[in-house]
């Protein structure tokens, strides 16, 4: 058919009005605006302060302390003196310092660093659920092109017969009534490509909405260039990372729980003034140096408790890595059996639109002689339509199917 000028004056005409934008445009835009993101990323820098602060708390603390106390006697009414001395006046500057071991501080900076990694795997899902979306999104956009630019290009087509129809039943070549069923057909292709307007509108609008574009315009999206992606480790990927993760995190909470349970030690220096006020006060300037000792004896079986716990989460956590890893295969081989019985499809359907233009051109050349019926000829537009419009469908179900194997596959 001669319709490549026609469609090519249609895409200068929508370039007109729109600014051909890349699938990378939309993922990027969402990237940047989206909040949860920037709370990961937020939750990751706070991550680095507990690990200073972690350190902080282990250093010698220094703190000013004062004790200011009287009991008043008269006629042998008040406290006893023997308990009060009368009243107390301290004020002291105290430091004090925690013991620990290099394997207890290490098991604490670990907890903190297995939290930021969590977190930053936790933004890398969120990151490629994201770039599923918005990519889901685009392809229905592009979808919603290409059936918008066939349609007006059938119209075209309508239009261009219906000229020729008219003046062929003007000369009673062809009957009112055909040239009328003819009419009705190229009013229907003409509602199909208002739909299809109003479709791709609002598909685009919806893709500005997932990317935080505040823009209603309409746009022409680039041809995606999807291509499935090579399977690779699913152990480095970060689906299965999160796995890996809870399992360091339940080791090293066990670590925690036997430091707990270790001798605690604390020292601690003090200099100032402590007087009661009776004797020689002005001489009561000193210094002293103490130690506390805490050892754990008994406290109803709570550690064992604990570790019991954690056995019951790592065993959950083996049964949803088992679950997964089955998921995982059964997805991929799913997908790409679709994946390979649409392009079959494809394969076929192509073979059926070069016989099926054909037609419509043997059919075009007959209306112009007036030897073809016009039922003929409507029938064969509409075989050409339905065949091209297959072609678009199962063109963007494949693009989607590539969307999702990539998903599971891309790191």
């Amino acid at each position: 058919m001669k319709t490549i000028c026609a469609l090519s004056l249609l895409l200068l005409s929508l370039a007109s009005k729109g600014q051909e934008r890349t699938l990378d445009y939309f993922i990027s835009h969402a990237k940047t605006s989206s909040p949860l993101l920037a709370d990961y990323r937020n939750q990751i820098q706070a991550g680095k302060i507990d690990s200073q602060l972690i350190s902080a708390s282990y250093k010698v603390q220094v703190n000013g302390i004062s004790n200011d106390y009287y009991a008043p006697n008269a006629a042998g009414f008040g406290y006893d003196n023997v308990i009060t001395n009368g009243g107390q006046i301290s004020a002291q500057v105290q430091a004090t310092k925690s013991l620990v071991s290099k394997g207890n501080l290490s098991a604490q900076y670990r907890a903190v660093s297995l939290q930021n990694e969590s977190l930053g795997n936790n933004s890398a899902l969120v990151e490629k659920d994201l770039r599923k979306t918005i990519t889901t999104q685009y392809i229905t956009v592009y979808g919603g092109l290409v059936t918008l630019n066939f349609n007006r290009e059938i119209l075209t087509l309508f239009e261009k017969e219906e000229k020729i129809l008219k003046k062929m039943t003007q000369a009673n070549i062809y009957r009112q009534t055909d040239y009328l069923t003819f009419y009705v057909s190229l009013q229907q292709q003409q509602l199909s490509v208002r739909q299809s307007e109003i479709q791709y509108r609002n598909d685009c609008a919806t893709l500005n909405y997932l990317s935080g574009i505040v823009d209603t315009s309409s746009f022409i999206p680039a041809t995606p260039s999807l291509q499935p992606a090579t399977l690779p480790d699913i152990y480095q990927s970060p689906l299965y990372r999160q796995y890996t993760l809870d399992s360091l995190k339940l080791l090293n909470d066990k670590k925690t729980i036997d430091y707990s349970y270790k001798p605690r030690v604390n020292v601690y220096a003090d200099a100032g003034y402590n007087s009661s006020l009776m004797y020689d006060f002005y001489k009561n300037f000193g210094a002293g140096l103490g130690l506390t000792l805490s050892v754990p004896i008994y406290d109803g079986k709570q550690r064992s408790m604990k570790n019991q716990k954690l056995s019951l989460a790592e065993r959950t956590r083996q049964d949803y890595r088992g679950f997964f890893l089955n998921q995982y295969s059964q997805q991929i081989a799913q997908l790409m059996q679709q994946l390979n019985a649409t392009e079959s499809l494809i394969h076929d359907i192509e073979a059926q639109i070069k016989y099926a233009g054909t037609l419509v051109d043997v059919n075009q050349k007959l209306l112009e002689t007036g030897e073809v019926r016009i039922t003929d000829l409507i029938l064969a537009i509409n075989n050409f339509l339905t065949a091209r419009n297959l072609l678009n469908q199962n063109t963007i179900s494949q693009l989607q199917i590539i969307n999702q194997i990539n998903y599971w596959q891309t790191l």
